[in-house]
């Protein structure tokens, strides 16, 4: 007797169904992004690429080059800090209004939370590309550019870290007479103090990661060092700054692993406002940010006296209003189906790599290149790819992709460790080949955590798929940068606001899909 397919499997109708609502969606996706693996093998682009590559071998050795080299890397250390700095100067008060901790009626600040959302959905490479038209070239516009970005960020979690906790101390406090700034001080940041060290220095190891991006657009660091070497096509230079980053990055992690371990092993808070290991942790912080403010030498003073007030008024005055013409709408609006595209595309592909490579063993080796993958920014990779497949969004994608699969895969390797072991054990005993053993067996008990990474994941990549154009690879970003070029400020007002209303839009999309499939 033959079993029918829908007795043999009971979900193959809904899963048919869900392949097709798949296809549909992502044929136009693929359209959008100009999907070419043909363009891999292009004799020519082949050429192109293989020529650069061989370039990079053997790396830039030079004293002389060294010294910049040295330079740039401290320099990019110090943009980090002192935006970090920065950052948090912005994220405490701003935190302190979003939040409803320590209020005796539970009330938000719907007015502050949307400051929060302009200042965390613009990407930094924006923030700092404005601030180079107004300041120059150099780290002042990376240091701000990171204060304006991360203190939206850091203020989003520490206001949510504050309601997290048990709100009865702050509450009993209130009661007896004490102002709320004292309610939260001794009631509430005593229960959470090693989560926000933990998440801040956790931001500081993203900011290294994010003030070599901002380079690119002339606000400093290595970044900076290594537009120039892409752009002389000088691949030994560019091989010698890559490998100088890949060891930040992980030095950079190495610290911030540390740092946050030795606030989990530090003794549990008292009563005073902040726990019996905070007092290292804060000394050390005052210290490199106070030797990142000299090493720059940036001198804010200068930069906001009455005649860079004016200046800077003026400039921002020339961003409104912004160029609402239907003409020009419409071509900002292909702009962001090709932001979409990339950054859905990208993360696809980046997703169903990660997935595979998440199983590879030996995992010492593919830790190893997850790192490596992660490490490269996805501007760099933009500009690798873009020799490989031409100017225009495929070469997002394929940057994204890159980046994104170390990302993930070391996620997915991690999820697929800690999923339940016995469905697949059982059914690896019952015959089943392992393939389908992992597919019906561990693959389920995995699969909530790595939707999660993945819509996370996704989150992240469409500002980063805004602002890939400025190396050629489309969408907003390229849009951006040309009328920025020219000097078009209402036309680049109308591109940042829909960077902003793109941001927000798959924010919401995303946090609405975790809650339907938790």
């Amino acid at each position: 007797m033959h079993l029918k397919p829908a007795e043999r499997d009971p979900a193959s109708q809904p899963r048919f169904y869900s392949a097709l609502l798949a296809l549909f969606i992502l044929w136009p996706l693929f359209q959008a992004a100009e999907v070419s693996p043909g363009a891999l093998f292009d004799p020519s682009n082949l050429k192109v690429i293989g020529s650069f590559l061989s370039g990079f071998l053997p790396p830039e050795r030079g004293s002389e080059f060294l010294g910049y080299l040295g330079k740039a890397t401290l320099e990019t250390l110090a943009i980090a800090t002192a935006g970090m700095a920065l950052a948090g100067l912005l994220a405490l008060p701003l935190a302190y209004l979003a939040s409803a901790a320590g209020r005796e009626k539970p009330t938000l600040n719907p007015l502050i939370r949307s400051l929060l959302t302009i200042l965390r959905g613009v990407p930094e490479l924006v923030w700092a590309l404005v601030f180079v038209r107004v300041f120059g070239l150099g780290p002042a516009a990376g240091v701000l550019a990171l204060g304006l970005t991360y203190g939206g960020m850091l203020a989003k979690v520490y206001a949510e870290i504050l309601e997290s906790v048990d709100a009865a101390p702050a509450r009993a406090l209130r009661l007896n007479g004490a102002s709320r700034p004292l309610a939260i001080l001794y009631g509430v940041i005593p229960q959470v103090s090693k989560e926000l060290a933990s998440y801040t220095v956790y931001r500081w190891e993203c900011a290294v990661r994010a003030s070599v991006v901002m380079g690119f657009v002339g606000a400093g660091g290595l970044g900076q060092l290594m537009d120039q070497a892409m752009k002389m096509f000088n691949g030994g230079e560019a091989a010698s700054i890559l490998i100088t980053f890949l060891l930040l990055v992980f030095v950079a992690d190495l610290i911030s692993s540390g740092l946050r371990r030795s606030l989990d092993q530090a003794p549990p808070p008292s009563a005073a406002p902040f726990g019996p290991g905070s007092t290292g942790l804060l000394a050390i912080f005052v210290a490199a940010v106070t030797a990142s403010f000299w090493f720059l030498d940036i001198g804010f003073g200068a930069l906001f006296t009455l005649e860079s007030a004016s200046s800077i008024n003026q400039f921002i005055g020339s961003f409104f209003p912004p160029d609402l013409s239907a003409a020009w709408l419409r071509k900002v609006a292909q702009g962001v189906w090709e932001t979409l595209a990339i950054s859905a595309v990208g993360t696809l592909f980046a997703a169903l790599a990660g997935l595979l490579l998440a199983q590879a063993r030996p995992r010492l080796l593919f830790n190893f290149i997850f790192n490596a993958l992660r490490s490269v920014p996805e501007l760099v990779w933009a500009t690798i790819t873009a020799l490989s497949v031409g100017l225009g969004p495929f070469a997002g994608v394929l940057a994204l992709a890159l980046h994104t699969t170390g990302v993930l895969g070391r996620l997915y390797a991690e999820a697929l460790d800690n999923a339940p072991a016995a469905p697949g054990r059982a059914l690896r005993l019952s015959g089943v080949p392992s393939g389908l053993a992992f597919l019906y067996g561990t693959l389920p008990g995995a699969a909530p955590q790595l939707i999660a990474y993945t819509l996370y994941r996704w989150e992240m990549n469409i500002r980063m798929a805004a602002i890939l154009g400025f190396v050629g690879a489309g969408g907003l970003g390229q849009l951006l940068y040309f009328e920025l070029s020219l000097f078009h400020y209402a036309q680049a007002s109308t591109v940042i606001i829909a960077m902003l209303l793109l941001s927000i839009a798959v924010d919401q999309t995303s946090a609405w899909l975790r809650r339907r499939m938790a």
